[in-house]
């Protein structure tokens, strides 16, 4: 395909304007369709990838899950096509901002607008997941914004339709800062999935940031499934309790502790945006002052502190002391007796002996199961901890290890070795190292793992870390003068690819006169070798081959007519006959030429003399 410019016609109707921006798979270009007289946004699949049946299919599948799609808040697509040896999606032209364009603002998202912003593209996502699609890639860059503040969901490009699933198994697909943690680790992606993106959208529009950060794509994605985010109000104070509630569990590491759907997400959005309480002051209300609550429809109303006239004061002092002296004397301010709390997590007390030092202390005694290093049924900790003054008849937490529990085996295919063993030992697993041969990821970058990314393994177990040495090499063999099939047996032996392709040669047919790769060169296994086959066509005429011979059998003595069958059809036999005065020789061979046993070519000639009585007198008279 040619470069797009502007002016280009592409299809033979959308005229480009400019290119609006460019992806990983497309280039988009604003372009003007003079026969509906609008302006459309054209998407153009890179030209390399218009022949890999794969990027060709999810860009296929965008166009199709996108042409279900007509809502207000989703991008709607209008036609599709192919031009110059590639593919085309025109769709809505979006005039506005894309909501990354807004949070990078320097006075970035108020609350207020993160609030309807979420909302919008809750309603987009609730359509979507009721037609069986889950988009996958939800992000700040792929929603849109236009100029009346209407939100549109873009780029449905690696959308899941019900249980079609092109990418390969264990893939990770989407964007590390928004991915769930189940995408993370190739399990299957639901509509919860999508959620927790909308999640961390919100949390990113409220703080500014994304949930977590880091120096590359797959440490960020081993922090969605290992890590809890910091509450959003801890950056941003005017993020409320309810809010940071409605945020968090959206960002649950389970899809089941999520909201089940968009419309118990919107619900709960809702009832946090009646809230203006920031979440800071919630924590000091035991401490802080009475406050009365907002009047119904006070909005972004503070609470109202309630004010105590001065000259009262002594008043309320005095009734505050009379009812302390009177709690005092009814014995409800006494302090109970205190005593030290025993120490019970030791690391040799299993739970039975731990709960009966307890209970016989007078302690009440409350069992929490964690997962640990040390032996299962063993007590790892407690609370109070030991030596702790606490009133008698206390509560006494005590924490027994179940094991060190399972652990899913996270993704690290593509990081380095050093960061792929820090991700592994991160999650609780020892690690060895082990390299392996691969076509594909350049030395010192992960492959994989074993076992594989998603299986369970007990925590604490060593995991195979498999780092690329990149592809393994042979060395290509001498073909020339080999005959095709010998070669290519050959070829493929050592782990080569075999082409071949015929060329006008002297040389006889089928032999091979020339090879792409030099003798002794190393190649990686995989690659292919060409070798050129002779079709012998340029040969010279061949000589007539030699005449077969015979020998040549004796037939003196012979009748003439069986003399002349011996000869068969073998060779052209001559008679000459000549006067004999013996009647014995009459009608007889009496020599031939060549003579008996000689060799002489087939269909030659052999003369052979036959003897006829002379019946005439000698001396030329005739016989009486």
């Amino acid at each position: 395909m040619s470069p797009l410019t502007e002016g280009k016609l592409i299809d033979g109707r959308y005229r480009c304007l400019r290119r609006l921006g460019s992806g990983g798979m497309a280039d988009v270009w604003l372009c003007e369709d003079p026969q509906l007289g609008r302006k459309v946004a054209i998407k153009v699949l890179h030209e390399r990838y218009a022949r890999d049946d794969e990027f060709l299919e999810r860009f296929r599948r965008e166009a199709a899950a996108m042409a279900e799609m007509q809502h207000p808040n989703v991008v709607g697509i209008f036609d599709r096509g192919e031009f110059e040896g590639t593919c085309y999606i025109a769709m809505e032209y979006v005039d506005g901002p894309t909501l990354r364009q807004l949070i990078n603002r320097t006075d970035g998202v108020s609350v207020a607008d993160a609030i309807g912003i979420t909302r919008q593209i809750l309603a987009g996502v609730k359509f979507a997941h009721a037609r069986g699609i889950v988009h996958r890639d939800l992000k700040p860059g792929n929603v849109l914004i236009d100029r009346d503040g209407r939100v549109r969901i873009a780029d449905f490009g690696i959308a899941q339709a019900g249980v079609s699933e092109i990418t390969q198994t264990g893939s990770v697909l989407g964007t590390a800062e928004y991915l769930a943690p189940e995408q993370a680790q190739g399990r299957p992606v639901t509509a919860a999935s999508d959620h927790y993106s909308i999640g961390a959208i919100l949390y990113e529009m409220l703080t500014g940031q994304p949930p977590f950060q880091a120096d590359s794509a797959v440490a960020v994605a081993m922090k969605h499934v290992t890590e809890r985010p910091l509450a959003p109000s801890a950056r941003n104070a005017n993020v409320s309790a309810a809010l940071d509630q409605v945020t968090l569990k959206a960002l649950a590491k389970e899809p089941g502790n999520r909201y089940r759907n968009a419309d118990e997400f919107l619900n709960a959005l809702n009832g946090a945006a009646a809230s203006r309480v920031p979440a800071r002051d919630t924590q000091l209300h035991a401490a802080g002052p009475v406050s009365a609550p907002a009047p119904i429809g006070a909005g972004a109303s503070s609470p109202v502190p309630l004010k105590i006239p001065p000259r009262r004061w002594p008043w309320y002092l005095l009734g505050g002391l009379i009812v302390i002296g009177l709690l005092a004397y009814l014995g409800f301010g006494r302090s109970p007796d205190q005593v030290l709390v025993p120490a019970v997590a030791t690391g040799s007390l299993d739970e039975r002996a731990a709960t009966l030092i307890l209970e016989r202390r007078g302690f009440d005694v409350v069992v929490e199961r964690v997962e640990r290093d040390e032996a299962e049924g063993t007590v790892v900790e407690q609370t109070p901890p030991a030596g702790v003054e606490v009133d008698e008849e206390s509560t006494v937490t005590i924490f027994v290890s179940t094991g060190p529990g399972t652990i899913l085996v996270p993704g690290v295919a593509g990081a380095t070795e050093q960061e792929a063993t820090r991700l592994l030992r991160e999650v609780g697993f020892d690690v060895k190292v082990r390299s392996q041969f691969s076509a594909d990821l350049k030395v010192g970058l992960a492959i994989g793992t074993d076992p594989s990314v998603g299986r369970e393994v007990t925590r604490g177990e060593t995991v195979t870390l498999l780092i690329s040495s990149g592809p393994e090499m042979a060395l290509v063999p001498d073909l020339v003068g080999s005959l095709e099939a010998d070669a290519r047996r050959s070829l493929r032996r050592l782990g080569f690819i075999p082409d071949s392709e015929i060329r006008a040669d002297a040389a006889p047919e089928g032999t091979v006169i020339e090879q792409d790769w030099p003798v002794g060169s190393e190649r990686p296994v995989g690659s292919r070798v060409t070798i050129f086959v002779s079709d012998g066509s340029l040969q010279a005429d061949p000589e007539p081959p030699p005449p077969e011979q015979d020998e040549i059998p004796s037939v003196v003595g012979l009748k003439e007519a069986r003399a002349i069958g011996a000869f068969s059809n073998d060779f052209d036999v001559t008679v000459e006959y000549e006067a004999v005065t013996d009647a014995a020789d009459d009608g007889r061979v009496i020599s031939q030429d060549p003579e008996a046993g000689a060799l002489a070519d087939r269909g030659s000639t052999v003369t052979i003399v036959v003897g006829r009585l002379d019946d005439s007198p000698p001396g030329g008279g005739t016989t009486p």
